[in-house]
């Protein structure tokens, strides 16, 4: 009947004394109110009313996103800024008994040290160092939480929102710089195309000037060939003439004329003398001899 009565209790007895622990989770125990160790993932014994296990404590990296906070940087400009802050808790005894409440503890810490780093900093230097933000902030978090056994692996600035007057003026200064740039690019382009242009009339110039010396040169080469062919074409033709009157002499002398052939031939060739345009006198060294001739023509003749 009592083994009955014990037999409940005996058995949350037994279920309370095994633990089952998550893997990436460990658990702390304390002993009558004391650290006393750790419960690795897996199957564990505890014992009964004199050990405690506390809640689990998760050793993966954790994800703390707040929400966006307003920051005075160093020029007087109220920004707000979107935060994420990744961490991981590596020492699950500190990070139980070195602080309490631990992600209010990070949270708050961020916040501060986000102040303190962009209160250092002018409006333009927040919004083109964000990567140097981001070491130094990691670097400050890391320090700072690594007594509570905790390290801090990445801090990431989502947003940077300043006042919609600041916002409006930096829209018109980038709607500036591109018109700046592409009046800038418009110019330089305007500028190639003239260069080119220029070149081309350049090119053009120097391969007309090239086509007429060249057409020059072939026009003089023609000339002179055509001088030369001429040239040699009236030695030939010359050659050809004294040739056919040294053949002539040749056949007269062959057939040895007589005066009176001489005479006709003589006056056939002043009648060739008189038609030129010029008045041309020939009065020969044998004016004797010359009307001895005109007697034998006169005898001939009358023949």
């Amino acid at each position: 009947m009592i083994l009955w009565v014990l037999l409940p209790f005996i058995l949350i007895v037994a279920f309370a004394s095994f633990r089952v622990i998550r893997q990436s989770t460990v658990g702390v125990v304390e002993r009558l109110g004391s650290y006393h160790r750790l419960l690795p993932n897996g199957l564990q014994f505890v014992v009964p009313f004199i050990d405690r296990v506390l809640p689990l404590i998760d050793l993966r990296e954790q994800v703390m996103d707040y929400p966006p906070q307003p920051v005075i940087t160093k020029d007087n400009v109220t920004l707000q800024i979107d935060t994420v802050i990744y961490y991981q808790v590596t020492d699950p005894v500190r990070a139980t008994y070195e602080i309490a409440r631990l992600r209010i503890a990070i949270e708050t810490l961020t916040q501060t040290t986000i102040r303190n780093v962009i209160g250092d900093l002018a409006l333009d230097e927040t919004l083109t160092s964000r990567e140097r933000i981001n070491a130094q902030l990691r670097l400050i978090l890391d320090e700072a939480t690594d007594k509570w056994g905790v390290k801090v692996n990445r801090v990431e600035l989502k947003s940077i929102e300043p006042p919609r007057d600041i916002k409006d003026a930096m829209e018109k200064q980038m709607r500036a710089e591109r018109d700046k740039r592409a009046q800038i690019l418009a110019a330089e382009g305007e500028r190639a195309s003239n260069i080119l242009t220029a070149e081309g009339r350049k090119e053009a110039t120097i391969l007309g000037a090239e086509a007429d010396k060249t057409r020059a040169i072939l026009a003089a080469e023609a000339t002179r060939q055509q001088r030369i062919l001429e040239a040699e074409g009236e030695a030939e033709a010359i050659i050809k003439v004294n040739e056919a009157r040294a053949r002539g002499l040749m056949m007269v002398k062959d057939v040895q004329p007589d005066a009176a052939l001489l005479t006709i031939q003589g006056f056939d060739a002043l009648r060739e003398v008189a038609q030129g345009q010029a008045t041309k006198i020939i009065i020969p060294n044998d004016l004797a001899g010359l009307a001895g001739s005109l007697a034998a023509l006169a005898e001939v003749v009358k023949k």
